[in-house]
């Protein structure tokens, strides 16, 4: 029997800071006991950290994230292996991946697919949601058994006619299909053809920067599918998640929605709360870095974002961590910016970004972590398994120092890609020690796990529906 003791911490949850002694035993949290008292002086362990001063708080659950994921003719540059170790040095421990169904195959062939990728690769532990891009009579059938197996999520897009594209027809049937089986649809909400007419006549006109990327993807547009996704799931009676809110316009659908009780549900990304249209305009194609859709907005959305995420109009910021290197992948889109591969680095950077918001004000310290932790995996069924410090969840625990100064740059992180999106910028607060299960997965500042100790997660329903 292994056990460990973290002493003298701040413990921060979604519900309770408290200075405790946590005691660890074969993997899982055993106990809580206020420091100094006799109880947790009582404990013996064959492993003990030293947490005075510091932050005790639950491993972060990235409940949106692409590893290897195909797309534009090119691969997301990070593996199953360094996308789960940067992850993990940025105290994420659990990441939610999407296994993708491709046009004319199964469901299954797309499942299997991703575990045969994730298998033996992972430092930290992992789960699938699963993308419906082809629904049909079998497709449906399918949902239902993966739902039975704990893949209990399926992702649909309004946007990308021809490679990932729903119409409203086939999203209607699947929100059906969820409403029955209690499967969750996530929605990526952009109305893909009229952006499609966008972008042709924009490249017509000889626009092909990268700015442009985020001009043809107008905030309206995303407020539309955003309405229409609501509208569609409330016919079916089904729950309904949407992806990467990135406009305020798309924002005031979701609160109106939940504002009629509908069990709606908005998540936004690190990118939109930090970057704006300023960097995808910069030049010298330097904007290509920030390509991703949703796009970022104009800076005046980030308030609204802000304001979201403490009213829980938005209860989840997770990453879209979806990475292109620069050189060689970025770069397929000089000259026309349509075919610039969408998708940003961010897995290692956001709970110290939203550390980072707590140290400015924009929102409290156990918000940070109901965002970053509680709430992806109530929504995904994983709680309380992970997201808190509890007897009976995971010993994911990460050590936080929240005085340690960082400059993030793609000098110093993990991720496998040639840039940072948030190059030079100065945060407050840094991960110095990661538990994944009990084991030490990053001690001190040192990558101490391996490839293979993750493993698979299968997950129950979504947490939040009656």
């Amino acid at each position: 029997m292994s056990r460990t003791v973290i002493r003298g911490g701040l413990v921060v949850t979604a519900s309770d800071e408290i200075h405790a002694d946590v005691l660890i035993e074969d993997g899982r949290i055993v106990a809580l006991a206020a420091s100094g008292t006799p109880a947790a002086e009582a404990w013996t362990a064959e492993r003990t950290i030293d947490a005075t001063g510091k932050y005790v708080i639950p491993g972060g659950v990235d409940a949106h994230t692409h590893m290897e994921l195909p797309f534009g003719g090119t691969f997301a540059s990070d593996s199953f292996e360094t996308g789960t170790r940067a992850a993990a040095w940025g105290g994420t421990t659990t990441i939610v991946d999407f296994a993708v169904q491709s046009v004319g195959h199964s469901l299954r062939e797309g499942l299997d697919a991703w575990n045969a990728k994730a298998d033996g690769k992972c430092a930290i532990d992992y789960a699938f949601h699963m993308i419906v891009s082809d629904v049909n009579n079998e497709t449906l059938k399918e949902m239902d058994l993966l739902v039975e197996e704990g893949v209990t999520s399926f992702k649909q897009f309004m946007a990308y006619p021809g490679v990932f594209y729903s119409d409203d027809g086939q999203i209607l049937r699947a929100m059906q299909r969820s409403a029955e089986n209690g499967g969750l649809i996530m929605m990526h909400a952009e109305n893909g053809i009229a952006i499609d007419v966008l972008v042709e006549q924009a490249l017509a006109r000889g626009e092909t920067d990268p700015r442009y990327h985020g001009e043809v993807r107008k905030a309206l547009l995303e407020a539309e599918a955003t309405h229409r996704a609501i509208k569609l799931a409330q016919v079916a009676g089904a729950p309904l998640y949407v992806v990467h809110v990135s406009a305020q316009e798309a924002v005031a659908e979701l609160a109106r929605a939940r504002d009629e009780g509908l069990n709606v549900f908005g998540e936004t990304c690190p990118q939109y709360l930090f970057l704006s249209t300023d960097n995808l305009a910069e030049p010298d194609f330097e904007g290509a870095k920030y390509v991703c859709s949703t796009p970022l907005r104009p800076k005046q959305h980030q308030a609204a974002l802000w304001r979201g995420l403490r009213t829980n109009d938005l209860q989840v910021v997770s990453t879209d961590h979806c990475p292109f290197c620069f050189v060689g992948q970025k770069e397929l889109g000089r000259g026309d910016f349509s075919k610039i591969p969408n998708g940003l680095p961010g897995v290692e950077n956001r709970m110290d970004l939203l550390h980072q918001a707590v140290v400015d004000g924009h929102i409290s310290r156990r918000r940070w972590i109901e965002i970053a932790c509680a709430t992806p995996a109530r929504m995904f069924g994983l709680y309380p398994k992970k997201g808190t410090i509890a007897p009976g969840a995971d010993a994911d625990v990460v050590i936080y120092d929240p005085h340690a100064e960082q400059i993030i740059s793609a000098e110093t992180h993990h991720m496998n890609v040639d840039y940072s999106a948030y190059e030079g910028k100065r945060l407050t607060g840094r991960v110095e020690t990661v538990l994944s299960r009990g084991e030490p997965v990053i001690t001190e500042r040192e990558f101490t796990g391996r490839a293979g100790h993750g493993v698979y997660t299968p997950r129950s329903t979504c947490q939040y529906l009656n």
